[in-house]
């Protein structure tokens, strides 16, 4: 377990952060706008959750608590970069994450009314939060894969990311009563 005993530390003042290796780069590099950007993310699910029981039961913030604790492990993943004989065996994402958000997915799918349009972000507070958290994760996803251009990514950590976003926009649609209070797009329909 992490124990921080100092929060400030001063190490950053110069414009570099440390990386999970102990490399230090700076922090708009690639590798900390990936795993800034999932912290973002686990913010805005964070307060999605302040409403999540009432709006979709306790089964929906469990589900969450869960994809928080996954985006930890992603960003820890993320801050590590691939070696091959590395002193500590670095945290990564596995396969199994990625099922469970999909069995996740598969299960509240089931119970949704067919789209039959785009849907706004909208209908209740806790949908239109995941809304937002599906659009930071898409961000993250858009940098994970532009860092894994340049260097080693680990594979099931892209295959989370897309997923997640996912799983959070069908679950937004079952907290809008099963699809029921979905706001529509209407193609041209503020002209």
């Amino acid at each position: 377990m992490v124990r921080l005993t100092r929060i400030y530390t001063r190490g950053g003042d110069q414009g570099l952060t440390s990386l999970g290796d102990g490399t230090r780069v700076a922090k708009h590099s690639a590798r900390p706008a990936a795993y800034g950007t999932v912290d973002e993310a686990n913010a805005v699910i964070g307060v999605a959750r302040l409403t999540a029981a009432a709006d979709g039961g306790d089964a929906t913030d469990a589900m969450l608590a869960r994809i928080q604790n996954d985006l930890f492990d992603l960003g820890a993943d993320l801050c590590t970069p691939e070696q091959e004989s590395p002193k500590y065996p670095p945290l990564r994402i596995v396969a199994g994450q990625v099922a469970r958000l999909e069995a996740e997915i598969d299960a509240l799918n089931a119970e949704l009314a067919p789209l039959d349009s785009f849907i706004l972000p909208g209908g209740r507070p806790t949908a239109a939060q995941l809304h937002l958290a599906r659009t930071v994760v898409r961000r993250a996803e858009r940098e994970i894969t532009a860092l894994a251009e340049s260097e080693p990514v680990n594979p099931e950590a892209v295959r989370y990311v897309n997923r997640l976003s996912d799983h959070l926009f069908v679950l937004a649609r079952w907290v809008n009563d099963r699809g029921g209070g979905d706001v529509l797009w209407v193609p041209g329909g503020s002209r």
